[in-house]
């Protein structure tokens, strides 16, 4: 690694494979800027009395030493971590922030993290440590003795966060220790020349990262989807102009139903393009055939799904993430059916797992096309995935979603009754019936919101009164709202 590597990493933020560790943010908690000034002074003191107590109980050539006050409470949690999963980075000098505060790294510290990797169980070898800038830099391989652990446990890595294994998740990594994931694999037929780098500034864009040069060697190995030489499947996954040239499996199907046999299709789209592209065209898809009502406060328009759209992100965002790529004539299934929706994905839940302990078990059978969605914040970085999806139906007052797994994974919604004159049972009132009067005025408004009354008149040739009667309507059934006064105002429909 050089330092124009760093600067890179650096700037993409912690992730999968980098972690940033800084001897403020060990001694200090981050208090919301809400809880006042008068609480962080209060937290400073009480950390400062109670590290005073620490030293004194131990022996002074450790506590001079410098390192060991300041990383090792958490250090070899996130060594036994990058061991479990795809090896990676510790940073020493950089906070969450990514902004670069300085460590040296002496001889003392090369040799106390030495000392706790031998620590733990089985021993782990540091591959590399090295002075980049002002940045002291630990390089951790993955382990091929998995799994390993430390005094406190047993750790892995989830997207950015070091996270503590239970026993269940214990046994899996077990299993599955001696496995290469089909994400993980290098793509010999894949050239550089095929990397879209218009696809890699978009991902930037959405993960909120900012990088002068797009550069898609050095880019796609610093977020571990090369090495260096050739590029592996997740990285065409993401990132080639036709990824379904080299992958035919990368392909994700959402089909509109009438009723609810899977028989008649009346909307259909192959989304045959990179994940991010499945992703928001899938969710599009939803939008566009779910029902949806309005409510207007003050001037805000406010669009109101009958199903909450952030448990449909998530359960999208969990068929791509957790498919398994190596089923070649498969593809990911959305369907919208009168009664249900239906998001279905090959490959059924990772050896071990079960039904049961989704909500409580975090496993990713692609962690790579995970940390690439967590750091555009489409999934949560603690992998509670499925418990937010019951969270968010269960506070829509909708019932939580039917989970099935065989060779596929499937999350069936359903979608809640419709009736036209009782709202609280599942009634969407932006959806109700509108006459033709109503549908003429919604498009004229549509086209040219500074329409007058009179304009309408003159255009659809409708009387007065039907069109006082019919915005009146529109208006009770939050379809449109007037923005302003009489004159000089607008309409928003």
């Amino acid at each position: 690694m050089n330092l124009k590597d760093l600067k890179l990493l650096v700037a993409e933020g912690e992730g999968l494979t980098v972690e940033f560790k800084t001897e403020t943010q060990e001694l200090e908690p981050d208090w919301p800027e809400e809880n006042g000034g008068m609480q962080k002074f209060a937290c400073r003191v009480f950390l400062k009395v109670k590290m005073a107590k620490i030293l004194r109980r131990i022996p002074r050539p450790i506590a001079n030493s410098g390192f060991k006050e300041r990383y090792t409470s958490k250090m070899d949690r996130d060594i036994v971590a990058f061991s479990n999963t795809k090896g990676g980075y510790i940073f020493l000098g950089v906070d969450d922030k990514g902004t670069v505060r300085g460590e040296r790294l002496t001889n003392r510290m090369k040799a106390e993290i030495t000392d706790l990797a031998r620590k733990c169980a089985p021993p782990i070898t540091i591959k590399r440590m090295s002075q980049i800038g002002k940045v002291a830099v630990i390089e951790i391989e993955e382990g091929f003795e998995k799994p390993y652990s430390c005094g406190e446990g047993y750790f892995r890595r989830l997207d950015a966060v070091t996270q503590k294994m239970n026993r269940k998740e214990i046994e899996i990594l077990f299993k599955q220790a001696f496995k290469v994931s089909f994400e993980d694999q290098i793509h010999p037929g894949v050239s550089w020349k095929e990397v879209d780098e218009f696809k890699i500034r978009h991902f930037f864009e959405e993960a909120n990262i900012e990088v002068r040069l797009i550069e898609p060697r050095p880019i796609l190995t610093s977020l571990n989807l090369s090495d260096s030489k050739q590029i592996k499947n997740a990285g065409v996954l993401f990132f080639a102009k036709d990824p379904r040239h080299y992958l035919a499996q990368c392909e994700t199907i959402c089909a509109a139903f009438k009723g609810t046999n899977r028989v008649d299709i009346y909307d259909r789209n192959n989304i045959q393009d990179d994940l991010l592209t499945q992703f928001n065209e899938s969710l599009q898809f939803l939008k566009k055939h779910l029902n949806v009502r309005s409510e207007i406060k003050g001037a805000k328009r406010k669009d109101i799904y009958e199903l909450p759209i952030e448990a449909l992100r998530e359960a999208l965002a969990n068929a791509l993430i957790h498919r398994d790529y190596s089923m070649r004539g498969t593809n990911i299934m959305v369907e919208v059916h009168q009664d249900r929706v239906m998001i279905r994905n090959p490959g059924g839940l990772p050896e071990g797992l079960t039904l049961h302990s989704l909500t409580h078990i975090s496993l990713r059978r692609n962690e790579l096309i995970a940390d690439l969605f967590a750091r555009m914040d489409i999934v949560e970085r603690m992998g509670t995935g499925i418990q937010r999806i019951h969270d968010l139906m269960k506070k829509a007052g909708l019932r939580a979603p039917k989970i099935e797994s065989n060779a596929f994974f499937t999350i069936t919604f359903e979608r809640p009754p419709y009736t036209l004159n009782n709202p609280e049972k599942g009634v969407e009132k932006g959806v109700e019936k509108l006459t033709s009067a109503e549908k003429m005025i919604l498009s004229f408004i549509k086209k040219n919101p500074h329409i007058s009354k009179k304009e309408i008149l003159l255009k659809g040739k409708l009387s007065k009164k039907t069109i006082d009667l019919s915005i009146k309507k529109l208006k009770e059934k939050g379809r449109l709202s007037r923005i302003g006064p009489d004159r000089g105002g607008y309409w928003q429909a």
